[in-house]
């Protein structure tokens, strides 16, 4: 029994862990990509875009800060979910620049032809 070695911290492989939301900012940024093609949830995909950026940065800075810690896959999503985000947010921020410049257009002519109608017309 004396022969026998007591593994120690030291001689135990360190097992990483998966860095905190990498999977759900890559989840979050691919998702505010899909949502710019469908009109009516541009405002979600600009939204997720945000969360994305945001988890991802602080996910990246932890990677940095504890590298040993962390998988490198993990490191990978978490940087993939960011751009993502990053690239979703641009195009959410494009279609909602579009439907402000498509209702400013709407709005002047629908002004403009309400302004040419005969009005005095319809007073009597």
């Amino acid at each position: 029994m004396e022969n026998q070695e007591n593994p120690t911290i030291e001689t135990q492989p360190l097992m990483k862990s998966q860095l905190p939301n990498a999977t759900a900012v890559l989840v979050m940024g691919i998702i505010s990509i899909v949502c710019f093609c469908c009109l009516a949830a541009g405002i979600l995909g600009i939204t997720l875009g945000i969360i994305a950026v945001v988890l991802g940065h602080k996910a990246i800075q932890e990677y940095h800060s504890y590298p040993e810690k962390y998988t490198e896959g993990s490191y990978k999503n978490a940087k993939a979910g960011k751009v993502c985000g990053i690239i979703g947010l641009s195009l959410g921020g494009l279609w909602l620049i579009g439907i402000l410049i498509y209702l400013s257009i709407v709005g002047w002519v629908i002004g403009a032809i309400f302004t040419a109608l005969p009005w005095e017309v319809f007073s009597h």
